[in-house]
């Protein structure tokens, strides 16, 4: 299987890691890592069907390398599927190595989150408010 060369979706968050962001061994934890791509697939499925949604699941979580204090998170998305109450997002992590070095796919898994109504429970998507990126 050949490597991936380019990010996979749209651009969705970018973030400096810091030593605090750093398990005992000096890599970036994978936790932190998860929590920057759980708050990139919300983003871009609450811009994609316009309603609150909530995390339900994450599905084949990958790391490939590490990530390094001082390297530059990038969250790209893409959605995948969208349910009856349900938007499975794609997302990719990439760091630039101490901020401006070559980019790295470094990380990747499907978040599954469930739209929200107002009281709380699931509630079915719009499926007319969907961004145009359906069209395509």
């Amino acid at each position: 299987m050949a490597e991936q060369t380019e990010p996979q979706g749209t651009l969705t968050t970018r973030t400096l890691t810091m030593p605090a962001d750093a398990n005992g061994a000096g890599d970036i934890f994978g936790g932190w890592v998860m929590s920057q791509m759980d708050i990139a697939g919300a983003i871009a499925a609450v811009d994609h069907i316009k309603n609150r949604v909530v995390t339900v699941a994450v599905n084949a979580m990958r790391f490939h390398q590490p990530i390094h204090v001082s390297d530059v998170v990038c969250c790209y998305t893409d959605i995948m599927r969208v349910g009856t109450t349900s938007v499975t997002v794609h997302v990719e992590v990439w760091v630039l190595r101490n901020m401006l070095g070559e980019r790295h796919l470094v990380t990747e898994a499907d978040f599954t989150f469930v739209a929200l109504g107002p009281d709380g429970r699931p509630k079915p998507i719009d499926k007319t408010a969907l961004t145009a990126e359906t069209d395509q």
